[in-house]
């Protein structure tokens, strides 16, 4: 659950937080840009998904390539989008320029050219970072496995999660930032994207570095490698400077002590300082959960699982025998036996109703001697994190362990240990 929650907040909230900003920018400059910056966020979430299902079904996408030539049209327009913007600021009354009036006006060849941008970059920002997010779900169940499995849902409940948590925090921060004057915006907006662009260079950089197309000196390619092993350090920093927006309007949602000409008005004006102040606090609330999924539950959630210590149990000629008193409380416990060239082997027994037992290798198929641990009364898999049905565990099948066969004997259970030196390859070093 955590880690489809902590990967679509990873991926998605930068883009998320640059495309509201862009429509804030937009909208309050006419309604040519803002028309123009909802279609080009429209078709990148469409072509976005296109690409997802053509990855999804053909072998003939390189993602590499598709993914530079996506990050060099976005790097491009944000460039032709801060000059633009830049040039803006000599104008004493600011406002969003050269992009025509709500009427028809183009404003010339400028105008077109900054009405371009504003479509460009929201289409290249979820060009490139939806797909990968569309295709998580297709990770949810394992080949052979069904649907309708609590592993499934955790899943699925954590890509939700996050995709709500991306969400809102857009919605907030779009509703924030509109209420603020256009050249505070554009402000905040040329600082997130010059950010952005930072990180979207090193990424073609480093692409154009592996290929070998430009020559790899050693300084370029220590700078490379300082950007990516802080990457987070960019999303952070959108976030901390998206902050300040929510601030600024919630310094200016305070009630006027006066200009209203009768009661209404007045509490018309004080509901509307109090929605303000609503969006301002959500925004934060948003961001605050966003960092605290990418730092405390990311690291909850990759922190080495521990397998529980072995348990005694007696080798009497060919046969290993386990006492029922130990295995009759519903836990799993876990078992090592060495094989006769050495091979340390751990299998592992849990009682799953009044009438059987799950008997099987410590290892799968799939994930194989990874292990399996118990958490909160479910058995998962260290490795790939499923959660076993307890019914199955002894039947082959998806990741479930390798089964191993039991007799149960004068309240003993006993267990071969041909049938473990059969499968002693799969704990090979």
């Amino acid at each position: 659950m955590l880690k489809y929650l902590i990967q679509v907040i990873q991926n998605l909230m930068v883009p998320a937080v640059l495309v509201s900003l862009i429509l804030s920018a937009a909208l309050r400059g006419s309604r040519i840009c803002g028309k123009k910056a909802a279609a080009g966020a429209a078709a990148g979430a469409v072509c976005a998904l296109v690409l997802a299902v053509l990855r999804r079904v053909t072998v003939h996408i390189n993602r590499e390539y598709v993914n530079i030539a996506v990050l060099s049209i976005s790097l491009a327009a944000g460039a032709v989008f801060i000059f633009f913007l830049v040039r803006a600021f000599r104008v004493r009354s600011f406002d969003v320029p050269s992009c025509g009036k709500d009427d028809e006006d183009s404003s010339g060849i400028q105008g077109k050219i900054f009405q371009g941008t504003f479509a460009v970059l929201p289409a290249a920002l979820l060009f490139y970072a939806l797909p990968t997010v569309f295709l998580y779900p297709t990770e949810f169940v394992l080949a052979g496995e069904s649907v309708f499995n609590t592993d499934f849902l955790f899943k699925f409940a954590g890509y939700l999660f996050g995709l709500l948590a991306v969400i809102l925090s857009a919605l907030a921060l779009f509703h924030t930032a509109s209420r603020l004057s256009a050249k505070v915006i554009s402000i905040f907006l040329c600082a997130g994207l010059a950010l952005t662009m930072v990180n979207q260079l090193a990424t073609i950089i480093q692409f154009l570095l592996a290929r070998r197309i430009i020559p790899m000196p050693r300084w370029l390619f220590s700078v490379i490698i300082l950007i990516i092993n802080y990457n987070t350090f960019f999303l952070y920093s959108l976030l901390a400077i998206s902050c300040v927006l929510p601030f600024i309007l919630y310094i200016k949602s305070r009630p006027p002590a006066g200009g209203w000409t009768n009661p209404a008005q007045h509490r018309k004006i004080r509901a509307a300082m109090r929605e303000r102040k609503r969006w301002s606090a959500l925004v934060i609330v948003c961001f605050v959960f966003a960092v605290f999924s990418l730092t405390a539950l990311k690291a909850y959630d990759a922190k080495e699982v521990v397998l529980s210590p072995a348990e005694p149990m007696t080798i009497d000629g060919g046969d290993i025998l386990v006492s029922l008193d130990t295995i009759m409380d519903g836990r799993l416990h876990r078992y090592e036996y060495t094989a006769s060239d050495g091979t340390q082997m751990r299998f592992i027994i849990i009682r799953k109703n009044e009438a059987a037992f799950g008997v099987g290798l410590d290892a799968c198929d799939i994930c194989g001697p990874t292990g399996y641990y118990e958490r909160e009364n479910e058995v998962i898999c260290k490795l790939c994190d499923v959660v076993m049905n307890k019914q199955t565990i002894g039947f082959k099948g998806g990741c479930n362990p390798v089964p191993l066969a039991y007799i149960l004997k004068e309240g003993n259970m006993i267990i071969k240990t041909a049938d473990l030196e059969k499968e002693k390859h799969r704990f090979a070093v």
